[in-house]
């Protein structure tokens, strides 16, 4: 059985993304392509990955820009029919309705508070209050401007859930599997597992499989298979 994980393909090898997804597709639900990726292939490379999979594709293109500029990026791939399409929370209500608009069968997704960001880079930047209380309020108005997934910190998954409602789908990276933490580094993090227990849809996971791939195809199955294990359990 596929487990709720989206395998970041963070790699600038076309041939190796697939042999990545040929490895994990019998545990992999998503597979995301970012910005590297899709600067690197393109629209061919997009293809060619949903060519080897009938997984869902979440492009992270984290867009950013004005509502007409936005628009037009969201159309320009929307023939790819990606199941999820990032898209910056702080863009503001006009910013989402246009990329919804733009591309009706995708799930446009809203990107809240980057988890490289420290409540210090927050208050530099000119944010009013703390990342929680900005996450959540970033979440209410995307879902209200008709995005239909978030993405959020563990540590935001419970206020964002009860904020949002249940149908809304919640995407959590800054996760570490069970299997890749000692005792002291479980209580800094959140597994896989407890955020899917907090209310999250999906978990964004990469090296942790993927850096399986340097002991080749089965290693990195058998790694896919095993955090699945423990995300299903």
């Amino acid at each position: 059985m596929k487990a709720p994980i989206v395998l970041a393909v963070d790699t600038n090898n076309l041939e190796t993304a697939q042999r990545w997804i040929e490895a994990t597709r019998e545990s992999v639900s998503v597979y995301k392509l970012g910005l590297e990726f899709f600067l690197n292939f393109g629209q061919t490379g997009i293809s060619s990955i949903k060519s080897v999979t009938d997984a869902d594709i979440f492009l992270d293109l984290k867009l950013h820009d004005i509502p007409h500029t936005v628009s037009g990026a969201a159309h320009a791939i929307r023939d790819l029919s990606p199941k999820f399409l990032t898209v910056h929370a702080s863009g503001g209500r006009s910013m989402i309705e246009a990329a919804v608009a733009a591309v009706p069968s995708t799930d446009v997704t809203a990107v809240t508070i980057l988890t490289s960001l420290s409540e210090e880079d927050l208050f530099e930047v000119g944010f009013a209050n703390n990342a929680l209380e900005s996450a959540v309020a970033l979440a209410k108005m995307s879902v209200s401007a008709g995005a239909k997934a978030i993405v959020c910190s563990p540590l935001e998954i419970v206020a964002i859930r009860s904020a949002v409602g249940p149908e809304t789908t919640i995407i959590t990276p800054g996760v570490r599997p069970l299997s890749e933490v000692g005792s002291d580094d479980q209580k800094r993090t959140m597994t896989p597992r407890d955020a899917i227990d907090n209310g999250a849809s999906l978990v964004v996971i990469g090296r942790p499989i993927t850096g399986s791939w340097k002991d080749g195809a089965e290693a990195m199955r058998a790694k896919a298979r095993l955090i699945a294990d423990e995300i299903l359990k």
